[in-house]
């Protein structure tokens, strides 16, 4: 009975990372109970039932494509998985909240799931993420850099620009 359990809270973890790699939140809600409780501590990210997290869940694949999933391990218990992961992803969009890259980023995440099981469904979720950027996002600049005011576009990666002399209010002719 004990070895059915946690082939079964394994085969709910797997359908469960199947389904968000295929953007099905609602197949993903599905392998929810309905009091689920999914929190990320690093991000201060707390949701409580399947309409909160689905919530979540869309705003996060509106906000990032995956490019790589590589899962380093995973092992249960009759109440708990633990996954332990690493996704490559670029942040696209700006609808996740508190996203802890720029938009336009290429980052390697760290992922560190926790999730408490119940009867076969996922009744909490913790993840713990760490985000490393791999490739910083290409931002564009508007500034203007005449005392008439000309605008000037500017694309940089990875440069900062830091406030050198001003021009003088009442320039002399």
């Amino acid at each position: 009975m004990e070895n059915d359990l946690i082939a079964k809270n394994l085969a709910a973890v797997e359908a469960h990372f199947h389904s968000e790699a295929a953007n099905e939140v609602d197949e993903t809600l599905e392998l929810y109970t309905d009091d689920i409780v999914w929190e990320s501590p690093v991000r201060e990210l707390v949701f409580r039932g399947k309409e909160a997290v689905g919530g979540n869940y869309r705003k996060m694949f509106a906000s990032f494509h995956v490019e790589e999933f590589r899962c380093l391990q995973r092992f249960a218990t009759e109440d708990r998985v633990v996954d332990d992961s690493v996704l490559t992803v670029v942040l696209t969009g700006n609808a996740m909240p508190d996203p802890p890259v720029p938009v336009g980023s290429r980052a390697e995440v760290r992922l560190l799931h926790i999730f408490e099981m119940r009867e076969g469904k996922i009744s909490r979720e913790l993840v713990f993420e760490d985000w490393n950027v791999t490739q910083p996002a290409v931002q564009e600049l508007k500034f203007n850099v005449s005392r008439f005011g000309a605008p000037v576009n500017a694309v940089c990666s990875g440069i900062t620009l830091s406030y050198a002399t001003p021009f003088p209010s009442n320039p002399q002719r």
